[in-house]
């Protein structure tokens, strides 16, 4: 399947393949500050199907972390579009509120970095859930 997204103010674009895609909701404290405080939801796809259309991102690492996750966000309205750590190479994560089409995301198959969510996160008791991350 084909997806594209973007950006709030339209000025970086995106698109990618998606095969088999990851669907997560991660409650690491990372994605709560990025989110505004609940989880994050994920969109994981192969990185070599994923590719900018328009526009620049800026890129953020957390210098003080072990392993931090790379961070793409707009640098005109802020938008966090996707992510990738160095924990699973070769994955991109797509922030589901930024693709043209969010409800294709229909809900997350597992869990991740349950021991950081916070009393007001809701999770179904339908999906798998990990401490940190499963393996």
């Amino acid at each position: 399947m084909n997806v594209e997204g973007g950006c709030f103010c339209k000025q970086v674009r995106y698109a990618a393949t998606v095969k088999d895609p990851m669907k997560v909701q991660c409650h690491c404290r990372e994605c709560q500050y990025i989110s505004g405080g609940g989880p994050n939801y994920s969109l994981g796809i192969s990185e070599d199907s994923f590719t900018y259309l328009q526009g620049a991102v800026t890129s953020y690492r957390r210098a003080d972390l072990e392993a931090p996750a790379s961070r793409d966000f707009c640098p005109h309205c802020g938008t966090h579009l996707a992510s990738s750590t160095p924990k699973i190479p070769g994955v991109i994560w797509i922030k589901v509120g930024t693709l043209d089409h969010p409800e294709m995301f229909e809900k997350a198959d597992l869990a991740i970095f349950m021991i950081d969510k916070q009393p007001f996160h809701d999770t179904p008791t339908t999906q798998s859930a990990y401490e940190r991350l499963p393996g």
